[in-house]
C-alpha cells in the first residue's frame, strides 16, 4: 500500500480557485470554532463570521451544518488515512501486522483528542456511516492486517475492531467514565494481540 492509491474522500478536482480558498477558509474557522469552544458551538453564522465571508458562502459550500461537519471529519480522516496507507512503520507499511493493528488503535485513540467532538457530531447526526468511504477503508486495512495475524474470521473482526474505536464511545470512556489514553491503548494492544492465531 503506498500513497499514491489513496482514496479520496473529499474535494472536487478542477475546484475554482475562489472556491477552493473559500473552501479553506470556512474549515479553517470550523475547526477553529471546535477547537475553542466545542462541536456543539459550531453554527453556520459562526463559521461565515469568523471565516469573514457571508452566511449563503457556507450554505452553497456545504449544505448545512451536517454538511460541514462532514467535510471537516472527512479532512481527519483524509490526514490519518494517509498515515496508515503509505507513513512511516509501525502505522504505516513495513512492521508486522500485529504491531501495526496496535499502532493503528493507538493513533485512533490519540487523534481523538484532536478530532473527537467532530467525528462524535457527524456520528449523532444518525450513527456512523459504516458505508461511507472512510469507513469503508477502515475495516479493509483492519481486515488485511488481521489476516496478516492470523484471524480466524478478519472480515467480521474489522467490524468488531472498528466499533471499538467509534468517536462516541472513546470520548464517553476518556470524558465521562475517565478512562486515561494509556489505559484504553493498552487495552486495545491486550484485544488484538488476543486474535492473534
Amino acid at each position: 500500500m503506498q500513497g499514491e492509491g489513496l482514496l479520496r474522500v473529499t474535494g472536487d478536482d478542477g475546484e475554482r480557485t475562489d472556491a477552493a480558498r473559500n473552501r479553506r477558509l470556512l474549515l479553517d474557522a470550523a475547526a477553529e470554532i471546535v477547537a475553542t469552544c466545542g462541536a456543539e458551538r459550531l453554527t453556520t453564522d459562526a463559521v461565515a463570521r469568523r471565516a469573514g465571508v457571508g452566511k449563503g458562502t457556507v450554505f452553497r459550500r456545504f449544505g448545512s451544518r451536517a454538511g460541514l461537519m462532514h467535510a471537516l471529519a472527512d479532512e481527519a480522516g483524509r490526514e490519518f488515512q494517509q498515515a496508515f496507507m503509505s507513513g512511516p512503520p509501525p502505522l504505516g507499511p513495513g512492521a508486522p501486522p500485529l504491531e501495526r493493528l496496535i499502532a493503528f488503535g493507538e493513533a485512533s485513540i490519540a487523534r481523538m483528542r484532536l478530532d473527537g467532538q467532530i467525528l462524535r457530531a457527524t456520528e449523532q447526526q444518525g450513527g456512523p456511516d459504516l458505508e461511507h468511504p472512510t469507513q469503508r477503508l477502515v475495516r479493509l486495512h483492519l481486515a488485511i492486517l488481521l489476516r496478516g495475524i492470523g484471524a480466524s474470521d478478519p472480515e467480521v473482526g474489522a467490524y468488531h475492531l472498528a466499533a471499538v474505536l467509534n468517536a462516541g464511545l472513546l470520548l464517553h470512556l476518556q470524558d465521562d467514565r475517565g478512562m486515561s489514553v494509556e489505559r484504553l491503548t493498552a487495552s486495545w494492544a491486550a484485544l488484538v494481540s488476543a486474535l492473534a492465531a
